[in-house]
């Protein structure tokens, strides 16, 4: 079972996130099995089909030098594919911390103009 997300819509589709060993950046599965940066090259998975794909992701982990593999539901917005929760949301946008603390690897987000 999905521990993170045990009351998955059973209509619907989610992708699938882990953590990279080496760094602990957040990752994306993409449709041909590699590990991407970004959720807008991660591959959609059916919700009804998810626990078989977590059960091939998890046993994969070690192999794809990842950790913490699960699903995320998600739904197809105007900006792309969107997780439904505001933690997932977080975790798809990169840190919500102050530019100054923003790791090297991440881009500085951008200013904010005032009216």
């Amino acid at each position: 079972m999905d521990r993170r997300n045990n009351r998955r819509d059973t209509e619907g589709c989610s992708v699938v996130t882990a953590n990279r060993l080496l760094d602990g950046r957040i990752v994306w599965l993409d449709a041909q099995g590699k590990w991407q940066l970004s959720i807008a090259h991660a591959c959609l998975f059916p919700n009804d089909g998810m626990e078989d794909v977590l059960r091939s992701q998890n046993a994969r982990a070690g192999a794809d030098y990842v950790v913490g593999v699960y699903g995320v539901q998600v739904e197809q917005t105007a900006h792309g594919t969107t997780p439904r929760t505001t933690r997932e949301r977080i975790r798809a946008d990169g840190p919500s911390v102050h530019a100054e603390f923003t790791p090297s690897w991440q881009p500085a987000p951008a200013a904010v103009s005032g009216s």
